[in-house]
């Protein structure tokens, strides 16, 4: 491939579609508006799992990027950012505990290994949890799961790509795209740049919808914030993820947990010069419930909020391969974008560099949007 694949983003996707274009002997330029995994990449939970994604096509796409993780870990000798540890989930409310049953019988059908614990059982996993914050029984526990570290997975992603000739570009944003003849042409820069492009993958995460803009395509985008609580180190043993009623945790290296719930994402405030920050009480609140958990953890504190924008699709599946009106444009964007990266990487990579993916990526198309007949 003798032109340019210009990679727009170099956060989990990014870097993973320019580690498989570059190995698949693409000369690649990654163009970042920041630092790499300085975005949403940098600002995840970074759960790996499937159990999450209960439309059947969604859920076997998410098992084959868990497979995707293991591989990529298990050929690398340092890749330990993977950790399978397993996840942990309970509810007390009736409804939520309906939920997650039916949660569980779903993946279940799918053949997803999953199983009910009792609380002997799970503290025998979870020594540090205090007893009374768990149910009798049915704690759902998901072995297969776990988390990675979103940062050095990205950086061992770019290093191989770099490593086989891609050029990175960081601190300066895409701000136009140069089309003719149904196709893109070049990609402008801030800094006034301009880059030939025989293809462009549009990796930019909550940017996306504004990328795809540039190109004449209308990408519904429908972004949420998210907010991650760091705490300080802490005397107690936290191996898995855990999602409790009132807070999910996970261990975030060096003995310190990464706090997060779904309320806290609503507790954002920006100000009017555009700064976010997260209400105080809020996050008290959820490090309360921590410690409720771990009675261990009472002296942690907060060393660092983290805020990132969510980049969710339209209809809150993720948009991938090429557009069929422009068919050298090709998207890699979705939520759970780092469970997904390493898997949906690697087949809008193939196709990129003429590979037929259309079966792996036909529920995914950009099309589905703007279906024929419909404008």
């Amino acid at each position: 491939m003798a032109e340019n694949v210009v990679v727009i983003g170099a956060g989990a996707y990014g870097a993973a579609v320019a580690a498989s274009l570059a190995r698949r002997g693409a000369r690649v330029v990654i163009v970042e508006a920041g630092a790499p995994a300085g975005g949403t990449s940098g600002a995840t939970f970074a759960w790996i799992n499937a159990s999450s994604k209960q439309s059947h096509p969604y859920h076997a796409f998410g098992v084959a990027a868990m497979d995707a993780h293991r591989r990529l870990a298990a050929e690398t000798p340092a890749g330990d950012w993977y950790h399978e540890s397993g996840n942990l989930q309970w509810e007390t409310a009736d409804d939520e505990h309906e939920v997650l049953r039916r949660k569980v019988a779903t993946v279940v059908a799918y053949g997803y290994e999953v199983r009910w614990l009792s609380r002997a059982e799970a503290l025998k996993l979870e020594p540090d949890v205090d007893p009374a914050a768990l149910p009798a029984d049915e704690i759902a526990y998901f072995p297969r799961e776990g988390w990675v570290e979103p940062a050095r997975l990205v950086g061992h992603l770019l290093s191989r790509a770099v490593s086989r000739g891609a050029e990175l570009v960081t601190d300066d944003p895409v701000v136009s795209l140069r089309i003719a003849a149904g196709l893109v042409r070049a990609v402008g820069l801030a800094s006034g740049r301009s880059i030939s492009a025989g293809a462009v993958v549009n990796c930019a995460g909550p940017r996306a919808g504004a990328i795809a803009g540039l190109a004449g395509l209308d990408l519904p985008m429908r972004n949420t914030h998210g907010v991650l609580v760091h705490t300080s180190p802490v005397t107690v043993s936290v191996s898995r993820v855990i999602h409790a009623p009132d807070v999910h945790l996970r261990p975030d290296g060096g003995g310190r947990l990464l706090l997060h719930t779904q309320a806290i994402d609503g507790a954002v405030r920006i100000s009017g010069n555009g700064e976010m920050s997260a209400d105080g009480s809020a996050v008290e609140t959820i490090l309360e419930a921590s410690r409720v958990l771990y009675p261990g953890i009472r002296a942690a504190t907060v060393e660092k909020v983290r805020i990132g924008e969510r980049p969710i699709p339209g209809d809150g599946l993720p948009v991938l391969g090429r557009a069929a009106e422009l068919p050298n444009f090709h998207f890699a964007v979705s939520h759970s974008g780092v469970t997904l990266s390493v898997h949906a990487g690697d087949l809008v990579a193939a196709e990129v560099t003429g590979e037929d993916r259309g079966d792996e990526l036909a529920a995914f198309r950009f099309e589905r949007f703007h279906p024929a007949g419909a404008r």
